[in-house]
């Protein structure tokens, strides 16, 4: 046939299969820059084969993501003094529902993206078998493959994965408790309320905010009231979220612009901890909901 290149023709196929591989690498690592570099990788290993002996190439290319992915995390696990402190990690955010997960796909979906802590409690091979298969149906004989185990062994690995992922679940009515406690929260802070605000807060909590600057934080219940108390007079609507699987809210102000997305840990009945986001270019790369009417 002429003018048939089949480099075009590889690239063209490759690139079919990339946005599926970016969202497995991206719920493995818990990054898209990391996800990215994953599935690059794959891309220059392709390179390297003699295309016409893949028979399948999604399967071959997502067994050489996942085996990228696996050696990423091990590194992580080998160097310690890495800190995710600084670093904002990649934050999954919903219409909070109050649905609780009901089946295993269910399941995986509510853990999102929130990889470096839920998912952080797995080996590298757990976390693997668990997004492939619960996350992406791929049949355990193929994940088998990628790890050099069995498909019984393998179906083993993402059944204990499941069990150590659901043992972080909350009871089916603390997700309740906490969405209350943060409408509490919300309802003090546009009512100017101090001493309302003071008694949500947990007298140690720390406040971290993300702005374009950089990051700051804040201890302690009365200096962290007073700026929310400031903040709040801007807010002209509100939606309350989940944030990575916490209760949280997002709050606009005049003409519709989105202020920031807040993230809230509440521990027995207080509000332990405050993560604020106001940076413009994280907030437009969160693919907010809209704002309600």
């Amino acid at each position: 046939m002429t003018g048939w290149d089949p480099n075009e023709v590889l690239a063209g196929a490759f690139e079919e299969q990339r946005e599926r591989l970016v969202a497995v690498a991206h719920r493995m690592l818990g990054s898209r820059v990391d996800a990215e570099d994953a599935v690059q990788e794959a891309w220059i290993r392709l390179a390297r084969q003699d295309a016409a002996a893949i028979d399948n190439l999604a399967g071959w290319l997502t067994t050489v993501v996942g085996r990228v992915c696996i050696d990423v995390l091990r590194s992580r696990k080998n160097r310690p003094e890495h800190s995710y402190d600084d670093r904002l990690p990649e934050l999954v955010v919903t219409v909070d529902g109050g649905a609780a997960p009901e089946d295993d796909a269910m399941l995986a979906e509510s853990v999102g993206l929130a990889l470096l802590v839920v998912l952080d409690t797995l080996t590298p091979t757990e976390r693997l078998a668990f997004v492939l298969h619960d996350m992406f149906a791929v049949p355990f004989a193929e994940i088998g493959e990628i790890v050099g185990r069995s498909a019984d062994a393998t179906k083993m690995l993402a059944s204990r994965a499941r069990r150590k992922v659901r043992a972080t679940s909350l009871p089916e009515e603390e997700p309740r408790r906490q969405r209350a406690v943060v409408d509490a929260f919300l309802a003090a802070a546009r009512n100017g309320d101090f001493e309302g605000l003071v008694l949500l807060l947990d007298p140690q909590v720390t406040w971290r905010t993300y702005h374009p600057q950089g990051v700051t934080t804040t201890v302690g219940a009365a200096e962290v009231a007073e700026p929310v108390l400031r903040g709040a007079r801007s807010m002209t609507s509100v939606l309350p979220v989940l944030v990575d699987g916490k209760p949280g809210f997002v709050a606009w102000g005049a003409k519709g612009r989105v202020l920031g997305v807040v993230a809230c840990t509440v521990v027995d009945g207080r509000i332990a901890e405050l993560l604020t986001v106001s940076d413009r270019k994280r907030l437009d790369a969160m693919g907010l909901p809209e704002r309600p009417e």
